[in-house]
């Protein structure tokens, strides 16, 4: 008898926790009615075959054949992201010879310009002079559409934050020097005519730490950061606890390993926005900018999923 006591207490106690943690990360109780949000990386910008990229690919040789007239990290491309729906706008920026923030993602400037050598070698106003669309092919270099069209496309970040003071941007600290981290945050604090909570930083893990020294509630994103607040998550998530770790953050996560958060995926969106931290899915494996970029990729949306879903086809997923 007391051998059976037992076991009913055992039984009794597991079935208390197991229906604890249901009731505690079910999203079937929250209560949402708003639809996911867009996240338009680089703007609107032309797009390749993701399976053939490597970290030194050059994706202007490799572009499918245009089906518009955009160019990747310019502020035509941002507005007319903006114009499809985008609630936020990816962009990248690296540190000039004298000191500005020009907008661009690739290290070597040849690559997509008829220039060469880094955006450090140059100053904004030669930086300016440059063909940004001179070695853009979809077809093995016969062809150039976008030669002669893009001379002068380079903006400074001044110039985007100027255009756009009212949306949402996440800017990408590409270059990973401490300085154009400084030099951002002087823009941000001095000049910069919007709120702090529409602006969005990724990069090294210093330099997230930096300008979290200055301002504790902008959101960053680092490897590390992402690494080391969803490993605490995991381990407390369950109670309904939200680690110190994960406030003030940006989460970009893979939709196939989102599934085993705490909470996913209503719930655990919830969570993240009383913190200030903002849900992100990407696509793939999340190591080389995959995003939702046709509509049967949108359909594995969960329903009524209502953070971000990172997308480099804006024009195509906003019509969904």
């Amino acid at each position: 008898m007391k051998k059976r006591k037992k076991t009913h207490i055992v039984l009794a106690v597991f079935g208390f926790l197991v229906l604890f943690l249901w009731i505690n990360n079910t999203s079937l109780f929250t209560n949402t009615e708003e639809s996911y949000k867009l996240l338009a990386h680089r703007g609107l910008a032309q797009t390749f075959d993701i399976s053939k990229v490597e970290w030194d690919t050059n994706t202007a040789e490799i572009i499918y054949e245009p089906e518009h007239g955009y160019l990747e990290n310019t502020i035509a491309s941002m507005k007319a992201a903006f114009d499809y729906g985008a609630d936020v706008v990816e962009l990248d920026i690296q540190k000039t010879k004298d000191g500005q923030l020009a907008v661009f993602h690739d290290y070597d400037l040849s690559m997509r310009t008829n220039g060469a050598g880094n955006i450090s070698d140059y100053t904004m106003a030669e930086l300016k002079q440059l063909d940004i669309g001179y070695g853009y092919t979809a077809d093995g270099g016969k062809t150039f559409p976008f030669r002669g069209k893009g001379i002068g496309l380079m903006p400074e970040l001044q110039e985007v934050l100027s255009t756009f003071p009212e949306k949402d941007l996440l800017i990408h600290l590409k270059d990973g020097d401490m300085e154009t981290t400084k030099i951002l945050w002087t823009y941000l604090e001095e000049n910069y005519q919007g709120s702090l909570s529409q602006i969005t930083v990724y990069g090294g893990h210093e330099e997230m730490m930096y300008l979290r020294e200055q301002n504790s509630s902008i959101r960053v994103l680092s490897k590390k950061l992402l690494k080391d607040a969803l490993l605490k998550y995991e381990l407390l998530g369950w109670t309904g606890y939200i680690p110190r770790e994960l406030h003030n953050l940006e989460l970009h996560i893979p939709l196939k390993y989102a599934k085993f958060l705490w909470g996913w995926p209503h719930k655990f969106v919830e969570r993240m926005d009383s913190v200030n931290t903002r849900v992100v899915i990407v696509a793939g494996n999340g190591k080389w900018s995959e995003g939702f970029d046709t509509l049967d990729a949108i359909r594995l949306i969960p329903k009524r999923f209502n953070g971000y879903v990172w997308t480099n086809r804006i024009d195509v997923v906003s019509e969904n």
